[in-house]
């Protein structure tokens, strides 16, 4: 059994999104404690967790346990996995029913009996014990570092606007999309969204109306070592123009939300629903589209009336002028 914790900013978002790649790798979400996720999945799950974007962390689950004592007994039954020194580290979660103050010290001299070394500054494996309704205790097997997000946070880019989705986000609408291969960003902006996908290793397309976008997110890609990619000047209302004989396995996008100036003189919500129906013409038969709107546009009616299928719907308050929610639709 793995196990992932999930962010809380955005915690159903974030559950769907390892949901997602474990469809991917013939996995499950097993159970879910709060923002800790119990996951049957093994090894094979592995290239698709280290994907994610709304996570801490995975690991390995070793124990669950409904009190202290018996974590504590079943940690000194169990074979443990660690390579070299060991520490424990306790994970409080909000909704967290037992007495976890002096665990750390307690399970680590179980552990240390069975002939495992201790190093409290410098650890070779890290056991991490969660304090939910139950006890789980496992070992990390990777941490989503924030810095390696920050430093592609929009200011860090060399071609960037302010009004940008966080890198975090971005890699999550792609893991959504469950892309396998490719997937295309018909209103790209600066290439965030493109930018998380072909880390992924992913094919990237992307369109903009605007040439100085189109320049700008090549620019960004580049930066980022990013080198399989399409890019096009036109019109996200006429994707079927530009890719005539192309359907994509996967879309991803965040449509500008504001002034007449950034929609090229169009009404918001005539040039959302032309988008819409362009993206589901060039959207094969059971792909995804991930996609932001502004939360007064009824992003989930006007996609059903096209003919998409809802399959997630994500609300997020950014500031007192913008609330938007996220959604995931199925053709």
């Amino acid at each position: 059994m793995l196990y992932v914790e999930i962010l809380g900013n955005l915690p159903e978002m974030a559950r769907d999104e390892v949901k997602a790649m474990l469809e991917l790798a013939g996995g499950r979400i097993a159970a879910q404690d709060y923002l800790f996720l119990k996951l049957d999945a093994g090894e094979e799950a592995f290239p698709y967790l280290d994907r994610l974007g709304l996570s801490h962390e995975y690991g390995e689950l070793v124990v669950e346990a409904d009190s202290v004592e018996e974590l504590l007994r079943k940690g000194g039954e169990v074979e443990w996995p660690i390579e070299g020194t060991f520490k424990v580290d306790t994970e409080t979660m909000a909704n967290c029913k037992h007495d976890v103050l002096d665990l750390p010290r307690k399970l680590g001299a179980v552990i240390h009996a069975q002939g495992f070394r201790v190093n409290l500054s410098r650890p070779d494996t890290l056991v991490r014990v969660y304090c939910g309704e139950r006890l789980y205790a496992g070992i990390r097997l990777k941490f989503f570092d924030p810095k390696d997000f920050e430093k592609r946070k929009a200011h860090h880019r060399p071609f960037f606007r302010p009004i940008s989705l966080h890198p975090r986000v971005s890699r999550a609408l792609v893991n959504l999309t469950k892309a396998r291969e490719e997937i295309l960003d018909p209103m790209m902006g600066a290439g965030g969204i493109l930018m998380e996908a072909g880390l992924l290793g992913l094919k990237v397309y992307g369109v903009d109306i605007r040439p100085e976008m189109v320049e700008g997110a090549e620019m960004n890609l580049r930066h980022y070592g990013i080198t399989d990619y399409e890019l096009r000047l036109g019109d996200a209302t006429k994707l079927e123009e530009l890719f005539p004989e192309k359907r994509f396995e996967a879309i991803a996008t965040d449509p500008p939300y504001g002034t007449s100036a950034t929609l090229a003189g169009r009404r918001r919500d005539e040039l959302y629903r032309k988008v819409l129906r362009s993206m589901y013409n060039v959207l094969m038969k059971g792909g995804r589209l991930a996609i932001a709107f502004p939360a007064d546009f009824d992003g989930e009616t006007e996609a059903e009336k096209i003919g998409f299928k809802l399959l997630g719907k994500y609300y997020q308050r950014v500031h007192k002028s913008l609330e938007r929610y996220f959604y995931v639709f199925e053709k």
